[in-house]
């Protein structure tokens, strides 16, 4: 499944530059992820890089974007 960015997040700007698909970016308030992009870094990291490097951890699973690793592995360009 893709991530998103909760309500939790502090606009810190660690996560946008880590992300190898270009998923992140500034949404009104705070920074969002396009599920369309996000393949958890599936295909680059062992683990998603947003989450690694958020102080705040709140890059989590979205329960609405269930994808398998073959699915997400199909979003990279």
């Amino acid at each position: 499944m893709s991530l998103l960015i909760t309500d939790e997040c502090i606009n810190c700007d660690v996560c946008e530059p880590e992300c190898p698909n270009d998923a992140i970016y500034m949404g009104d308030e705070i920074y969002e992820i396009d599920g369309n992009k996000c393949t958890e870094c599936k295909g680059h990291f062992d683990e998603p890089q947003c989450v690694e490097v958020c102080p705040v951890d709140c890059c989590l699973p979205d329960p609405n974007r269930v994808e398998t690793e073959e699915e997400l592995l199909a979003k990279i360009k």
